[in-house]
């Protein structure tokens, strides 16, 4: 479990702009080439069970969708004691068990990471299950992935870049993004907003 460098992603894929984190993690694993020191991992929606991993790591680098209030796609960088902790100020993180919360539990039993770098986008749209990323914020990602990149190289992580197809994949193939773009249904096809005889009971009693 024990790693010097921790990049992780957080976001759940099936929640449109939520996946963003993990969408990134995977992007940077199967870009580059790491050394042995650095794990990337999809940290999905796991909250309080990454805790460990936090614990463990030196450094740590993480993406996920955070809602600052600003324009949709807006990128924010946000590095060690200024990440806030959940505690008097409210969750920036989109997450029941918010990365924040992760972080402070760690500083907290006095194992936590000697550098913290958050990496965090702007949703459009959340309430899409089923859902891609949107496209402005799909558009963010190679940005985001040059920050890590350059977040990871100011700490002394050389990177190379992979051959097309060599990287073991994070998670199940069938939730990459050509695969789970290409085989879930359209709107047309399924409600992904809601079930919709609810929504049909709430239009008919709103009239």
């Amino acid at each position: 479990m024990e790693a010097d460098t921790l990049v992780l992603g957080i976001g759940n894929v099936l929640w449109a702009d939520e996946g963003f984190g993990v969408r990134a993690v995977a992007a940077l694993n199967e870009g580059w080439r790491f050394p042995d020191s650095v794990t990337l991992m999809d940290g999905g929606t796991q909250g309080l069970y990454l805790l460990p991993y936090v614990q463990s790591a030196r450094r740590i680098l993480v993406f996920d969708a955070i809602d600052y209030g600003l324009a949709p796609g807006t990128l924010q960088v946000v590095r060690d004691d200024d990440i806030p902790s959940y505690l008097g100020v409210g969750k920036m993180s989109l997450h029941q068990s918010c990365f924040q919360e992760v972080l402070e539990l760690a500083r907290f039993t006095g194992t936590s990471p000697e550098r913290a770098v958050l990496v965090g986008v702007q949703p459009l749209v959340l309430k899409d299950f089923g859902g891609g990323l949107t496209p402005v914020v799909r558009e963010t990602l190679p940005e985001a992935l040059r920050v890590g990149l350059e977040v990871l190289a100011a700490w002394g992580i050389e990177t190379a870049p992979r051959a097309p197809g060599e990287a073991s994949p994070l998670f199940d193939p069938s939730l990459a993004v050509e695969s789970y773009e290409g085989q879930r249904p359209g709107e047309d096809e399924a409600c992904r907003v809601g079930d919709a005889r609810f929504l049909a009971i709430r239009a008919a009693r709103d009239r």
